[in-house]
């Protein structure tokens, strides 16, 4: 097999995975809070990460980091896993899950305007266009279908899942021009937020012992959306001759999402999140294609 069709492959399997994670959220928060979830499956995720730096050597790389990357690395902990999964799980767990993923998948909308905002990088008018698509569909699926009655279905949920597109957006700003292996640098990342959420979760009285199925769904979670998922996404993106040849293959991921989700967990799937999420993403595809941010995982 060619680096290109194991550039596919990989990809897929990081669809496959990031497919499946909404529906996980949705069942696992059904025995356990949203804060001890993060807690739970972030060590999962770091169990997984730590395994994958010492089976692939690039364990003795951390040597070479200086004390500017190890504070790099508690930043960026701060903000994933610690605030971003604090505040997606929350949503997830006031929110059908039809609602939250999809309002969750906006984030490269957000990533454009604080890119204009913080890097003051200048948005063309094809992409204010863009954007207007994607914030359309946003205000589709926020409102449950009534975009004139301005009511939000759940005001604290939806800021919350739009709140993690703002984490998530940041996060990745902070990251882009990061050029440590980012295997061990999201191993890092994962150590100190791990010791943060901890932190938190105690002192707030929400550190609870998971049952057994808690548990289970916490290391699904660790595993498929925070561990495993990256690697075959950073595997892909590093075998393919371009990004954009794995890129687009990422757009599969909310609607495979949805699927699962309706039969999963039960929830039906109306037409006005069928709707908002292809606004959303036909947003983002016009964005990458006329604009200057890509997506990225």
């Amino acid at each position: 097999m060619d680096d290109q069709r194991k550039a596919y492959a990989a990809a897929l399997g990081a669809v496959a995975c990031w497919s499946t994670v909404a529906a996980a959220f949705k069942l696992t928060l059904a025995h356990i809070g949203s804060d001890a979830l993060v807690v739970y499956s972030a060590a999962a995720a770091l169990v997984f990460l730590g395994t994958v730096t010492l089976v692939t050597g690039s364990l003795r790389e951390f040597r070479r980091w200086t004390t500017v990357d190890v504070v790099r690395s508690a930043t960026l902990g701060a903000l994933n896993p610690f605030l971003y999964y604090l505040v997606l799980f929350k949503a997830y767990d006031l929110l059908p899950a039809h609602q939250a993923q999809p309002l969750n998948f906006a984030w490269p909308v957000v990533l454009v305007a604080l890119s204009a905002i913080l890097l003051r990088q200048r948005i063309r008018a094809l992409s204010y266009a863009a954007l207007a698509i994607s914030f359309s569909g946003v205000v589709i699926i926020a409102t449950g279908g009534n975009p004139l009655s301005f009511t939000l279905s759940d005001p604290l949920g939806v800021a919350l899942a739009l709140g993690s597109t703002v984490v998530w957006a940041l996060y990745w700003l902070y990251s882009a021009s990061d050029r440590r292996d980012p295997v061990n640098r999201l191993a890092a990342n994962f150590a100190f937020g791990l010791a943060y959420v901890v932190l938190y979760a105690a002192v707030s009285g929400r550190l609870e012992w998971p049952s057994a199925a808690a548990a289970a769904g916490s290391v699904y979670i660790g595993l498929m959306e925070m561990g495993l998922g990256f690697v075959f996404w950073l595997r892909a993106l590093k075998l393919s001759r371009t990004t954009a040849e794995v890129g687009n293959l990422i757009y599969l991921t909310p609607f495979l999402s949805l699927m699962v989700i309706a039969v999963v967990v039960g929830e039906r799937i109306g037409p006005p999140t069928w709707i908002g999420l292809v606004l959303i993403v036909a947003g983002i595809v016009a964005q990458n294609r006329f604009g200057q941010a890509p997506l990225r995982a």
